[in-house]
């Protein structure tokens, strides 16, 4: 049942203390919306290298090899979120709001290690092979989907693993993770 207050009922009555299993249950809310949110990603992204056609500018993509901004990264990860997480509001303000925490959290992570692959893939500091890297650097129309994490290419068998350090990327100025392109 949704039960909408209006603003003076929701200051007189005020915000009720959560338990510790409630906050648990939010928790895994927007865990499983980061989850979902890659698994999301990954088939998106093979999705585009099996119908090339419909998307012509993932091809500009590949062929240009540059991401265009962590911010315009996000702005377009963030979009394909919003319609579940409309009716997980629907369904209780404190769920929808765990999802979408955990979904933005994602889309930025996303976008930002996308962003960082292009530009420093050796900063990509939490898995072996920067997939997406090695994705665009050997062509790989088949294999590497993930933008983030590599999980659901291990699962699908999607996964291909290659010597990707050469002397290009040993020979890359040291940087920080977070010096890339944000805009």
């Amino acid at each position: 049942m949704i039960m909408l207050l209006s603003i003076e009922q929701f200051f007189v009555t005020g915000v009720k203390p959560m338990s510790a299993g409630k906050i648990m249950e939010l928790i895994l809310w927007a865990i499983a919306s980061f989850l979902i949110a890659s698994f999301f990603e990954y088939w998106l992204h093979r999705f585009m290298h099996q119908h090339p056609r419909l998307c012509k500018f993932h091809a500009e993509h590949h062929g240009k090899n540059a991401g265009q901004g962590v911010l315009g990264e996000f702005r377009d990860y963030i979009r394909g979120g919003f319609i579940l997480t409309i009716a997980l509001f629907l369904y209780s303000i404190p769920v929808g709001i765990s999802w979408f925490i955990g979904m933005v959290g994602y889309a930025f992570f996303a976008a930002w290690a996308h962003q960082l692959q292009h530009e420093y893939p050796v900063g990509c500091f939490w898995m072996k092979t920067p997939i997406h890297y090695v994705h665009h650097k050997y062509n790989q129309w088949h294999h590497n989907f993930g933008l983030g994490v590599d999980w659901w290419d291990r699962v699908f068998g999607t996964y291909q693993p290659v010597e990707w350090l050469t002397e290009k990327e040993i020979n890359l100025p040291q940087r920080r993770s977070w010096q890339i392109k944000w805009w």
